[in-house]
């Protein structure tokens, strides 16, 4: 293996993320969606393959990275390719009741329920209000004895079924709630929380 090679790629690569994380906005290196877990794979095999030149490497990352702007741009514009590329969460124990058909679809199998339950010190489901899998595979839980949301009920301009089913409410009951705090729709929350029983919103900025 020629180690100078890898190291002026591996260096090259560093460089490209950290460029790529200024220009989006990310806040880390770490993976949080599918297309970060392909670039690290993708880059990865590049790196280790002594086949590959530095300026063949070079073009791959400007490929790479225009690639990444593409998707971006598109998810920022079309839900359901965000939904495609981004995954959603998804409730997996509503009120100390597993939904078996969203773990299955979820690939969450009932040992790997369980340990995650056991990792937040839960044992007993039964104890669960609900549990909500993030697309970075944490698990949500919320006791019984909790009254807090720990999930936003609107983000990016969209509204978290899940969560207004946990809080018993309907679409129509957290559109009321955006218009009397004074927006014209849904879409101009960038983020709302259900906290005590009151909906906090944070708009987008008025262009």
């Amino acid at each position: 293996m020629d180690y100078g090679l890898v190291t002026i790629k591996f260096i090259l690569g560093m460089l490209c993320l950290i460029l790529q994380i200024n220009i989006l906005g990310k806040g880390n290196l770490a993976p949080t969606t599918a297309i970060d877990q392909v670039q690290n794979y993708v880059l990865g095999g590049i790196i280790y393959n002594n086949d590959i030149t530095v300026l063949q490497f070079i073009r791959v990352l400007l490929i790479w990275t225009l690639i990444v702007f593409v998707v971006k741009f598109t998810k920022e514009h079309n839900y359901l390719v965000q939904k495609v590329v981004d995954g959603q969460p998804r409730l997996l124990i509503r009120n100390g009741q597993v939904l078996v058909d969203n773990c299955i679809r979820a690939g969450i199998s009932a040992n790997d329920l369980m340990f995650k339950l056991r990792s937040r010190g839960i044992y007993e489901v039964s104890k669960v209000k609900s549990g909500i899998l993030k697309q970075n595979g944490q698990l949500v839980v919320i006791e019984n004895d909790e009254e807090n949301i720990r999930f936003p009920l609107i983000n990016d301009g969209r509204i978290n079924q899940d969560v207004w089913e946990l809080i018993h409410h309907d679409e129509a009951w957290v559109e009321q709630q955006v218009r009397q705090a004074g927006y014209a729709e849904i879409g101009d929350i960038f983020l709302g929380e259900y906290i005590h029983g009151r909906v906090h919103l944070v708009a987008y900025p008025k262009r």
